[in-house]
Parts: structure tokens; C-alpha cells; sequence
């Protein structure tokens, strides 16, 4: 029959053995609490928008992907598809959480803005507005220069009054422009008689006089039901003895083609790829390789004139230009010795930076580098 031997009894643990045990423990919950609590602060910061923006690296990408040439298009003039299309290059600027805005602020490459410094006196929305506009505005100056530059037919026409932006004197009264007006707002009518255009505004303000209130029929931004303001002219701060109502205006021009070229901006705002837009219609519109094999990144405003203006977040866009392996860094030699100086050292030895103040400048460099130039550009039929 089987039996068993009963097991002796446990030795029971005394005091001083289990000390350790506790020690362990007492270390390990204040440990594991604080980790709980480090990651529920980076949850939290993560997720929590503040009011600062960031102005970081954007990308450097083909204008050739971004045109599309029309039928009406191409039964005026030849398409010349480019495989090595210029670059334009963005910056990214969106508004931060609490751990982004850390984290940018230890970061070289990010620029932290607040409230103020992004936006001034305006908003978010007004100025995204603009940004728009501004960048419509900059195709269609950059079809206007390359079509002319082609012997095409083009032309202006005046568009609506945007704000753009307030002038606020150092005291204002409550009938200011700086006070009644806001950025994004389109003015309609002056006095009752209707302003479609700044040519239309100017006459109206030449018997004008400092301190002269005027009654101004405006249509807010994000609204469509027009509205009477009455406001206070005052002197211009830069040309003594001229009088104004206090606004900066948007450049809200059309340009009137023989033909439409469609570029692509993917809801990109600002004019800052006038001049890179201009050298890939260019480079479409003409046989050869504007660009003479190289890799070549632009960024700047265009004017009708074709002097290129600066832009903003160089330093940021250089080191986009790096990122997407360009031989090139084609630039205005307006922007400031700081931009630049920060813009060479983001592109390191790899990339060089070029200086430009207009557009011949920038052709006759490329062709010096192998470019095919314009010698046998588009002439209008």
C-alpha cells in the first residue's frame, strides 16, 4: 500500500530576511509612478496645441510635375516635358503643440514664432487668405514673365482691394484704418461710389485731407454682406504730406494669356516660388535643358520687371535643398547677411549657393553652366 513521508513544515522568513524584499519594492513604486506620469505629461503635451507656430525644413520638389499644358494650349506652341525640372522649395509652418514647441526651440534648424511675431495684428484665417492670393498672384506674374520673355502676348488687369495689412500710427483714434479695418477685408466703395479697383481709389483720394472721415463699404473676411465703416484718413508715415486710409493692399492682379498654363500648388501659400515657377515654363516652353544637367533648387519672389525679391525662412529652405541632394541653390541677393550666412551653412560644401538679383542674371549663370539658354524660345505665331 503506498504511503507518503509528510514534507517538514517551511522555515518561516524572519524580518531581517524580508527587509530586502521590501527595499526593492519601496524603490520600484515611486520609480514606476513617475514613469506613468512622465508619459502621461508627454501624451498630453503632445496633443495640446499652443500659441506658437514653427517655421521648420519643408521640401524641394519638381515644378515639371506640378504643369499641365492645355489642348488650347498646345495648339499654339510646342511642350518641351523636362526629365531634370528646377526644384521650389517650401518651409513648414504650422501652428505646435507643447512638445513640439520644446522640442523646437532646442532644435537649429526650427524657428519658434509667437502669436505676434507670426501674425501681427491679423489672424490665422485672414492671413492664410492672403498667403493664397499671394501665391495665385505670383503664377500668374511667372506666367506673365516667361510669356513675354517667349514674345507671347500678356497682360495685366487690376483685381479686387484686399487688406493686406493695417498701418497703426504710435496713437490712433477709433476711427482708424489700424482700428476699423482687419487683414483679409475687401473694400468695395468709398463715399458711396464703388471702387472695383485701386485705379479706381486713387482719384477718389487726391482733394483728401488728413483727419477727413470717410465712409468705407467693406466686406469682412469670411463674410459676403458688405457693411458701412466710417474712417479717419491719415498721413502717410513714409511720404509726408500724402494722404491714405491706412492699409496696405494685396497685389490681387490678373494676368490676361493668349493661353493657360495650370500649376499645381497643392495648397500652398505665399509667392515665394514666383522665380522657380518662370524658369520651369521657360524650360517647357523651349527645346533643350535650361539647366544644363544640374540639379538646381530657386527660390525668390517675381516681379513683372523680372528682379527677383527675397522670401522668408531661407535658412530653413536650405536646409530642405540639402536634404533633396541639389547641386545648386539659386537665391536673391537681397535677402540679409544673416540668411545668408545661416543658408550657406545649412547646405555644408555640398550644395552652392548662388546670388541673383533678376532674371537674366539667373539664365545667363545656367547657360555658363551648360544650360541651353533661350536661343531658339517660342515666338508667338
Amino acid at each position: 500500500m503506498p504511503f507518503s513521508v509528510p514534507l517538514p513544515p517551511p522555515t518561516p522568513i524572519t524580518t531581517e530576511e524580508a527587509r530586502p524584499e521590501q527595499r526593492k519594492l519601496w524603490w520600484a513604486l515611486p520609480l514606476l509612478t513617475t514613469a506613468w506620469l512622465l508619459l502621461l505629461v508627454i501624451v498630453v503635451s503632445a496633443s495640446v496645441q499652443v500659441r506658437f507656430w514653427e517655421v521648420a525644413p519643408g521640401s524641394a520638389e519638381p515644378v515639371g510635375d506640378r504643369l499641365t499644358f492645355t489642348k488650347e494650349a498646345l495648339a499654339q506652341i510646342t511642350q518641351y516635358p523636362s526629365d531634370n525640372s528646377v526644384l521650389f522649395v517650401t518651409a513648414f509652418g504650422g501652428q505646435m503643440t507643447a512638445l513640439e514647441t520644446f522640442v523646437g526651440s532646442v532644435d537649429p534648424d526650427v524657428e519658434v514664432q509667437s502669436f505676434k511675431e507670426r501674425f501681427g495684428d491679423g489672424d490665422p484665417g485672414s492671413q492664410q487668405q492672403i498667403g493664397f492670393q499671394s501665391m495665385t498672384t505670383s503664377k500668374q506674374i511667372a506666367e506673365y514673365v516667361a510669356f513675354t520673355r517667349l514674345g507671347l502676348d500678356a497682360s495685366f488687369e487690376l483685381g479686387d482691394i484686399i487688406v493686406q495689412d493695417v498701418v497703426c500710427l504710435e496713437t490712433e483714434s477709433t476711427l482708424s484704418a489700424c482700428k476699423q479695418l482687419s487683414p483679409g477685408d475687401t473694400l468695395t466703395a468709398i463715399d458711396g461710389v464703388a471702387i472695383p479697383t485701386l485705379a479706381d481709389l486713387v482719384p477718389l483720394m487726391a482733394d483728401k485731407q488728413a483727419g477727413d472721415v470717410v465712409t468705407l463699404t467693406v466686406i469682412a473676411h469670411k463674410t459676403s454682406q458688405a457693411q458701412d465703416r466710417r474712417v479717419q484718413l491719415i498721413e502717410s508715415p513714409d511720404e509726408p504730406g500724402r494722404t491714405i486710409i491706412g492699409f496696405i493692399p494685396a497685389d490681387t492682379r490678373r494676368v490676361v494669356l493668349p493661353f493657360e498654363v495650370d500649376i499645381d500648388t497643392n495648397k500652398i501659400g505665399g509667392p515665394s516660388a514666383g522665380f522657380a515657377f518662370t524658369l520651369a515654363l521657360l524650360d517647357e516652353m523651349t527645346p533643350g535643358d535650361l539647366f544644363g544637367g544640374k540639379k538646381v533648387a530657386v527660390t525668390g519672389t517675381m516681379n513683372e520687371d523680372e528682379t527677383i525679391g527675397s522670401i522668408g525662412a531661407l535658412p530653413q529652405k536650405a536646409v530642405a535643398v540639402k536634404a533633396a541632394g541639389a547641386d545648386l541653390f539659386i537665391v536673391p541677393r537681397s535677402q540679409s547677411a544673416d540668411e545668408l550666412a545661416a543658408a550657406r551653412a545649412a547646405l555644408g560644401k555640398s550644395v552652392r549657393l548662388v546670388l541673383v538679383d533678376d532674371l537674366d542674371e539667373a539664365l545667363a549663370f545656367l547657360e555658363a553652366l551648360g544650360g541651353s539658354g533661350l536661343t531658339n524660345a517660342t515666338i508667338s505665331l
